[in-house]
């Protein structure tokens, strides 16, 4: 219903100004850019190369200064945002990148009343009542194969691929919710993540590969593939969802 009524009273004019809430890939220090080579990764202290970086956040909100939650009323371009779901994506199908396309889209943008705002909140994955609808009946970008899960039924919240040292042939991260039965999943896997002293007219938010792979080794093969598709039985599932949670998203 609040989304709703914001939506209302952009449409009429009244007192909507323009927020553009910028994101941006790293690992540690450095740009994450399709190609190149990151070292001291995990554990085993792995080289990796990036393939695919991509995820959903939903319910993005500003924190004003009594704080409070002000809902961000996204623009609507039907490509990388609908309703209140934004899509970031850092590959440019470039190098290591194959499976995507060479456009890039690194920051949420809409609009807010007009005032200051010190915090940001939002919810990293596709929100429940669009998880399990049908592909091709979706708006871009909740139509997107390259984010979906057939044998599971949803989207991927997260596509974070690349490859390691010891994995050569790819390591995979795909987050999303598990264990569903009619839209019901037992492991959900949305994560609200809140950033108490974000300014939005200077500030970008890190999503941090390196962080997200602390204490993972990237280097162990595995049977049915490396990496973790969000199955907490997964043994690198355990620290990966944690850090998606504490870890992945920071500020400079």
């Amino acid at each position: 219903m609040r989304f709703l009524l914001a939506m209302l009273l952009t449409a009429i004019g009244w007192g909507g100004e323009p927020v553009s809430i910028r994101f941006r890939a790293v690992a540690g220090d450095a740009p994450l850019l399709c190609g190149q080579k990151y070292g001291g990764i995990g554990v085993t202290g792995s080289t990796i190369t990036p393939r695919d970086f991509r995820f959903y956040i939903h319910d993005l909100q500003l924190i004003n200064e009594q704080g409070n939650p002000v809902p961000v009323e996204l623009d609507q371009d039907d490509k990388w945002q609908t309703g209140n779901v934004t899509l970031l994506d850092f590959e440019n199908a470039t190098g290591s990148c194959r499976n995507g396309s060479p456009d890039m889209h690194t920051a949420a943008t809409g609009q807010v009343p007009p005032g200051k705002y010190r915090g940001l909140r939002f919810t990293l994955g596709v929100p429940v009542d669009k998880n399990h609808t049908d592909l091709m009946a979706m708006p871009s970008p909740l139509n997107l194969t390259a984010l979906s899960w057939v044998w599971n039924a949803g989207r991927k919240f997260a596509r974070l691929d690349f490859s390691s040292t010891g994995n050569p042939r790819g390591y995979l991260v795909h987050l999303g919710s598990t264990g569903c039965v009619d839209g019901r999943c037992a492991s959900p896997n949305r994560f609200e993540i809140a950033l108490p002293t974000f300014d939005p007219s200077r500030d970008t938010v890190l999503a941090d590969l390196a962080a997200l792979l602390k204490n993972v080794n990237v280097d162990e093969p595995a049977k049915d593939g490396a990496g973790c598709m969000s199955s907490p039985e997964t043994p690198a599932c355990g620290p990966i969802l944690a850090n998606f949670k504490t870890a992945f998203f920071r500020l400079p």
